[in-house]
């Protein structure tokens, strides 16, 4: 299962970045969340997969053996609020970036950014 687990990071990876390459705002936004959900996969698949095993170690055992390990899915809780987060900030910006600018393309509001700012338009 950790096979598959990695091959769908790698899956999950190259279409973030080839979405974030793109130039335009949302893909861009895409890409973003693609690369968010693989970390999320890659933190899942090294916390050794164990089906059917409660995170809690049993009353009386002095091993914690027979549990899961609940630290890869504190993690990834955290990670998912934090991906929302940045998620949420990204679109905010890109909405004022096309509100103010009137264009997706970031290299062309990039150089629209730079006349702005150099007092060439008003």
């Amino acid at each position: 299962m950790e096979i598959v687990l990695a091959g769908l990071v790698g899956v999950l990876v190259a279409a973030g970045a080839y979405l974030m390459t793109a130039g335009r705002t949302l893909p861009y936004l895409f890409g973003l969340t693609l690369l968010s959900n693989a970390a999320n996969l890659a933190i899942f698949a090294t916390g050794r997969l164990t089906f059917g095993r409660p995170p809690l170690v049993p009353e009386g055992a002095e091993t914690v053996a027979g549990a899961a390990n609940p630290l890869p899915q504190a993690l990834i809780l955290t990670a998912i609020v934090i991906g929302f987060g940045l998620v949420v900030f990204t679109l905010a910006l890109a909405l004022r970036s096309y509100r103010t600018l009137g264009i997706d393309d970031m290299d062309a509001a990039a150089e629209d950014a730079a006349e702005v700012a150099a007092g060439g338009r008003g």
